[in-house]
């Protein structure tokens, strides 16, 4: 697969009041959006033409444009978001992409899903079931996915807050794991790249176009990665993670 666009939303100067488990304090705002600016140029160094949105300081999550909507090669599916805070953010979203995709599937009441737990591997979707995303929720994504000839399945999450917290697809059967997911069966025939726990956060790494976009201060990660080949793109993301936001969350790819 060969991405060439992507979608971003400024962080708005709300996202301090964001919401968060980190524990961390509240971020810098300034620093996070000259953060956002080279998450931008990093994407636009892998080859990608990148749509930005402005800021919306009515949602303080809103950054995070991952989340409200999948997108496949069959189209995109607009979610359902498990905090209810998020879910007016999908309006915008869906905004964003009508210019790309001329017809949407949804999710509806009871479901909940967050794209943040949804990792494309291939034509199959792994879909962690979490505190944002259900059991119903992953249901209708897996009916939507089979209609247009792909395939879902599902995992369990206990800690983590989202899927692709801990565990990144590289392409190529090889995958990143950490934490909960570490010698989890679902992922057996995998190259596993392990994620050691003081590197936790690094898990949330990002391949685009055999290019891998990694937190900058993880040097046991970027070793790992670069090992596997790759060239390495660390990014520094410190006000981002205080709202348990990962390179993934800031961007939908397509």
């Amino acid at each position: 697969m060969r991405f060439t666009k992507a979608i971003v939303r400024t962080p708005g100067a709300s996202m301090v009041d964001g919401l968060t488990s980190a524990g961390s304090g509240k971020p810098d705002y300034a620093k996070a959006l000259v953060q956002h600016a080279a998450y931008i140029r990093a994407l636009e160094s892998c080859g990608l033409r990148v749509t930005v949105l402005p800021a919306d300081e009515a949602f303080p999550d809103s950054t995070f444009v991952e989340d409200p909507a999948l997108v496949t090669p069959a189209g995109a599916i607009i979610m359902r978001p498990g905090a209810e805070s998020r879910r007016g953010e999908t309006a915008a979203i869906e905004q964003a992409l009508a210019g790309f995709f001329p017809n949407f599937e949804r999710i509806v009441p009871p479901g909940t899903v967050d794209a943040g737990d949804i990792m494309m591997v291939g034509d199959h979707y792994y879909i962690g079931l979490s505190k944002r995303t259900n059991a119903e929720g992953a249901a209708q994504v897996i009916a939507i996915l089979e209609a247009h000839g792909l395939t879902g399945s599902t995992v369990p999450l206990k800690h983590i807050l989202h899927l692709k917290s801990a565990a990144a697809y590289l392409e190529d059967r090889r995958i990143v794991l950490g934490g909960e997911l570490t010698g989890r069966p679902e992922f057996s025939g995998f190259d596993i790249i392990p994620v050691e726990d003081d590197e936790k956060y690094a898990a949330n790494c990002l391949w685009i176009n055999d290019r891998v976009l990694v937190a900058a201060g993880f040097p046991k990660m970027q070793a790992a990665i670069r090992a596997r080949g790759f060239e390495t793109i660390p990014l520094p993301m410190s006000e981002f993670r205080k709202l348990d936001g990962g390179l993934s969350c800031l961007s939908l790819r397509f």
